[in-house]
């Protein structure tokens, strides 16, 4: 796959950037940490290069100065929400954030609960952590908040707040998902620094949108496609352009909530240190990519996976989506986006019309693509999974990697013993098949080393594929679209 992104340069730059935020406030910073910190597979997608781990492997070259505290909001306990791309509730992830912080041997000092509510999922969560050794701190409801200033910098609003005891001069304060309470955890510890007298300052971590990049590059668009949701929109930084004469792009509601932000700054230390939002932020990204065509490439595929997917939450019933597929055909309007950018999408749909069924393409790293369709044996993601392995393995298409006698054997423990309609298999069974037959061939088994070069590659089916379909292609590292239909005229798909 070609390469826009240094990540070497990212990690070296980002963190040098970190420290020097760390020096300008006197020895003591409290970041918030936006977006993922693990697995962010949407900036390793629109940037090639940066890797999923980027983010985690950079705080890892500050790994003795930095300490983790992770926000997490009551009323999303009291309603179990969940994260949509992980299918966990906000405080299952908690612990997953703390184990995935640990393992990598980063210091989680505690857990803040804010906008803390006295009811019963919370407390019982609250003492969960406890009995798991956590230090825990409540943070409440400020009323007016974040307009009501003076009611937010006094000991009636973040006064109330417990003082989070902190240990290290770089303190991530970072959350499960959006609305955590993030910004208001950082600032309400300044409130309390500057009582006990202790220098300490606010910045936030940054990926996109990317403030040194046009407004409408292809990598800024590709956000706004990933957080059409939220009705997010990049826009020019009134406050820079002003401040500076300096043309930078942000995002709609950190441009809003500046002021308000800048007032409270005021309050509490005398002076605010930042001209604009812009400012504020700490993102070495547009500094970092090393082939411009190649990022551009990337975002605008982004784009059509993320309508794809919208596309397909609406047709398994999701309403809200309606809105989100109506901005996403506005973007690709905007930037001249059409769906043949990406070639497995058309030799999908020419299969699929050609056998008068289902049809799965994938794009190879080389450019070619391979396609598959159903059989009596295969579904046809399985069989495009075959053909891809036989493609990048030079294996003729003729020689078979699995006999019958292997598959069968298959079928009928799925049908008449675990009670499954389908008999073809799915793509992890066909893989789990292929395993087995490596043991004794090694056409097989050399197949299964082609496993890693799917990593990247695109692929589209014309039908909806089952979970563990899509699963399965998650794992691969394969971006997959399909077509926002299913394959049988059924009421109730699983």
């Amino acid at each position: 796959m070609e390469i826009g992104f240094d990540h070497d340069k990212y990690l070296k730059l980002q963190s040098e950037h970190i420290r020097q935020r760390i020096e300008q406030f006197g020895g003591k910073l409290y970041l918030e940490f936006g977006g993922k910190l693990f697995d962010d597979y949407h900036a390793s997608r629109v940037l090639p290069g940066f890797q999923p781990d980027s983010k985690i492997n950079m705080l890892l070259q500050l790994r003795d100065q930095a300490e983790i505290v992770i926000a997490i909001n009551s009323s999303d306990i009291e309603k179990n929400k969940v994260r949509g791309d992980l299918g966990i509730t906000y405080d299952q992830d908690v612990l997953r954030l703390i184990d995935a912080f640990r393992g990598k041997g980063l210091f989680v000092g505690s857990v803040v609960i804010t906008r803390y509510e006295d009811k019963p999922a919370t407390l019982a969560f609250e003492k969960r952590l406890k009995q798991l050794g956590l230090n825990v701190f409540r943070h409440y409801t400020i009323e007016g908040y974040p307009s009501s200033v003076r009611m937010i910098v006094s000991d009636e609003g973040f006064g109330r707040n417990e003082y989070i005891e902190t240990s290290r001069s770089l303190v991530v304060v970072t959350a499960p998902g959006p609305g955590s309470g993030k910004m208001a955890t950082c600032l309400s510890q300044l409130y309390h620094d500057y009582k006990r007298d202790i220098r300490s300052g606010y910045a936030k971590f940054e990926t996109f949108p990317v403030w040194n990049l046009p407004l409408n590059h292809p990598v800024n668009l590709a956000y706004e496609a990933a957080t059409a949701d939220l009705d997010d929109v990049n826009m020019i930084d009134p406050f820079h352009l002003e401040a500076y004469g300096e043309t930078t792009v942000n995002y709609n509601r950190d441009v809003e909530i500046f002021p308000v932000l800048r007032a409270m700054l005021e309050m509490i230390s005398g002076s605010c240190p930042y001209q604009s939002p812009t400012d504020m932020g700490v993102n070495m990204v547009g500094y970092c990519i090393s082939d411009d065509d190649v990022v551009r490439r990337a975002a605008r595929l982004e784009i059509i996976r993320r309508y794809y997917d919208a596309m397909c939450a609406r047709r398994k019933g999701d309403e809200a989506v309606g809105d989100t597929v109506m901005k996403l055909e506005l973007l690709m309007n905007q930037a001249k986006i059409a769906i043949s950018e990406r070639p497995c999408i058309e030799a999908a749909l020419a299969r699929a019309e050609a056998t008068n069924g289902p049809a799965t393409a994938l794009e190879l790293p080389d450019g070619r693509v391979v396609t598959g369709k159903n059989s009596s044996l295969l579904g046809a993601t399985s069989a495009m999974l075959i053909n891809a392995l036989k493609a990048l393995g030079g294996i003729p298409h003729e020689i078979p990697l699995m006999s019958p006698a292997i598959i069968e054997p298959i079928q009928h423990l799925k049908v008449d013993h675990l009670g499954n309609h389908n008999p073809r298999l799915h793509t992890d069974e066909i893989l789990l098949a292929l395993a087995i037959c490596a043991v004794t061939d090694p056409g097989a088994k050399y197949a299964l080393e082609q496993l890693p070069k799917l990593a990247g590659c695109e692929a589209h089916s014309t039908v909806i594929l089952s979970q563990v379909d899509m699963n399965t292609m998650k794992k691969l590292g394969i971006n997959l679209t399909c077509e926002p239909h299913y394959q049988a005229k059924k009421l109730f798909h699983q």
